[in-house]
C-alpha cells in the first residue's frame, strides 16, 4: 500500500502534489518524495520521512514546473532505505523520466533476473526500478511505446505515473486492484490521485476513475487522452474498504465510511454478541462498530482513546516493552468499561498479538467478559498485491480456529465476517480481490505451498 499523486498543467503543481500526499499519509509513511518538470528538466526531492518532515519551503524553490508527481512510501518490497523511496528517476536514451508505483509486480523476479543478465545495474531492491530498466532498453523510438512495450511485461497490480520532461503518463493494471481517480484542479490543471480525499483538500473535482487497463497521456494544451491497453477484468482490493483508504474517500463509486457500517451490520447478524456496549478500536474500526452497535441495538461508546503522537521508540523491545506499545497508543476509559460485557470491533485480526493486548488492556480497566468481532473475514493466505501480510505459518486463523484464537488471546469469544457477508457488505455488483481470505491469485504469484513474504 502506497498513495500516488500527478498533477498536470498547474503553475503550483509540486505544492498541490504535497497536500495531496499530505492528504494521504495514511497510505505510507516510510518515506515520501515529489518530482517536477518544468518541461526541460526533472527536479526530484525524496527522503525518509512524513510528508512535512521531508520538504519545506525551499523544497518548492527547487520543483518547479507545471507537473508534478508523488508517492508515499509504505514498503512491503525493497528496504527501509532512501534508495527505495520515490519517485524513482533516470537518465536514459530520450532524456529524462521519472515514475511513482502503488501495487506490487508478481513477476519482479523473473524481470529482474533477465535484465541483470542482458547488463542491467539496479541501485535499487524495488520492483518498481524494473519498469525503468525496461522502458531504457526497449528498441521503440517513442516515449509512449516504451511505456506499452514494458507494461506488457510486467504482471500483478500496479497504479503508474510517469512524468518524462513534457508529458506526464498514468497506467492503472487491468484488474484495477489499486485505486486511481481523476479530478480537474480550479486553475484547469488535471490530478491523479490514490484516493478522492485529495482532491477534497486541494480543491478537486472528481472527474472519474482511472479505468482498469487504462493508459492516460497529459500533453501542454491538449486534452488528456485515454488508451484502453488492456480488457479490463475488474477485481478491486476488499482491504481497501476494510482498512487502508480513509472512512472519507470513495473508492471506485463506493463511499469508504458507508461500506464499513454496512459490514458492521452485517456481522452483527452472522456474529451477534450478548454485551452491555459495544468498542472499536480506533481508528479503522470505528464505522464498522457503529454498524454492529445499530445491528445488535446495543450502545456504541468511543471507550478506547487513541495517542495520535506515537512515534517509534528507541528502547529495545523487551517483552516488557513490547507490551507497552499498545499502551502507548490506546488507552481505556474505565468507568465506561468497568462491570461490563464489552464487544471489541477491530478492521482484521493477522497475528493475534495487538488483539491480545487490547483484551488484557480491557479486562484491567474492569470489563466482566470481552468478545472480539473482526469486520472481515479470516486472513489466511499472505497477499502478493500491495499488502504487507505475513508468512502463511505468522498468519494466526492459518492454524488456529477462531475459538482456539478466542483461548489464544484471553477473550471470551471471537468471531469474524465471512466471505459472504463482507461481500454482502461490499455489494454485489462487482468481483473483489479476496486473496487473503480466499487464497485466489488471480493477478499471478504465489500458489499456496509457497512463501510470499517479503512483497510490496
Amino acid at each position: 500500500m502506497c498513495a500516488v499523486v500527478g498533477v498536470y498543467g498547474s503553475k503550483d503543481a509540486s505544492k498541490i502534489a504535497y497536500y495531496a500526499l499530505f492528504a494521504m499519509q495514511h497510505r505510507g509513511q516510510e518515506s515520501s518524495g515529489i518530482a517536477a518538470s518544468n518541461g526541460k528538466t526533472i527536479s526530484l526531492i525524496k527522503n525518509r520521512g512524513l510528508v512535512t518532515e521531508v520538504f519545506d519551503e525551499k523544497s518548492f524553490e527547487v520543483l518547479k514546473g507545471e507537473c508534478a508527481i508523488g508517492h508515499n512510501r509504505y514498503s512491503t518490497a525493497g528496504k527501509d532505505s532512501v534508495l527505495d523511496a520515490q519517485p524513482v528517476f533516470a537518465r536514459y536514451k530520450l532524456g529524462e523520466i521519472a515514475i511513482a508505483h502503488n501495487g506490487n509486480l508478481t513477476n519482479k523476479e523473473e524481470v529482474r533476473q533477465e535484465l541483470i543478465n542482458k547488463g542491467a545495474i539496479f541501485q535499487t531492491f524495488m520492483d518498481t526500478e524494473n519498469i525503468v530498466h525496461l522502458i531504457a532498453k526497449s528498441q521503440k523510438e517513442k516515449l509512449i511505446d516504451r511505456i506499452t512495450d514494458a507494461i506488457d511485461k510486467i504482471e500483478g497490480a500496479y497504479c503508474l505515473v510517469i512524468q518524462s520532461r513534457s508529458k506526464m503518463f498514468v497506467i492503472r493494471d487491468r484488474f484495477g486492484i489499486r485505486p486511481l481517480s481523476l479530478g480537474r484542479l480550479p486553475d484547469g490543471g488535471y490530478i491523479v490521485a490514490s484516493e478522492t480525499c485529495a482532491f477534497d483538500l486541494v480543491g478537486a473535482k472528481f472527474i472519474r476513475d482511472v479505468r482498469p487497463g487504462e493508459m492516460l497521456i497529459f500533453e501542454k494544451d491538449k486534452e488528456p487522452e485515454s488508451i484502453q491497453l488492456y480488457e479490463p477484468d475488474f477485481r478491486p482490493c476488499a482491504f481497501e474498504y476494510i482498512y487502508f483508504a480513509r472512512p472519507d474517500s470513495v473508492i471506485d463509486g463506493k463511499n469508504v465510511y458507508e461500506t464499513r457500517v454496512r459490514c458492521g451490520k452485517v456481522l452483527a447478524k452472522e456474529q451477534p454478541a450478548d454485551v452491555d456496549i459495544v468498542i472499536p478500536v480506533p481508528d479503522s474500526g470505528v464505522a464498522a462498530a457503529m454498524g454492529y452497535a445499530k445491528g445488535l441495538n446495543r450502545p456504541f461508546e468511543m471507550a478506547i482513546v487513541r495517542n495520535h503522537y506515537v512515534g517509534r521508540t528507541f528502547i529495545e523491545p523487551t517483552q516488557q516493552i513490547r507490551d507497552l506499545k499498545v499502551k502507548l497508543k490506546l488507552s481505556p476509559i474505565k468507568h465506561l468499561i468497568e462491570g461490563k460485557k464489552v464487544a471489541i470491533i477491530d478492521d482484521s485480526l493477522v497475528r493475534g498479538t495487538t488483539s491480545r493486548l487490547i483484551v488484557k488492556m480491557l479486562k484491567e480497566a474492569g470489563a466482566k467478559e470481552v468478545h472480539m468481532r473482526i469486520a472481515a473475514p479470516e486472513i489466511k493466505y499472505p497477499c502478493r498485491y500491495g499488502i504487507d501480510t505475513p508468512t502463511k505459518e505468522e498468519l494466526i486463523s492459518n492454524s488456529l480456529t477462531p475459538e482456539e484464537i478466542a483461548k489464544k488471546i484471553g477473550a471470551e469469544s471471537v468471531g469474524f465476517l465471512t466471505i459472504e457477508g463482507l461481500i454482502e457488505g461490499l455489494g454485489r455488483d462487482r468481483k473483489y480481490s479476496l486473496v487473503s481470505f480466499d487464497g485466489d491469485y488471480f493477478a499471478g504469484g504465489c500458489a499456496d505451498s509457497l512463501d510470499c513474504s517479503g512483497v510490496r
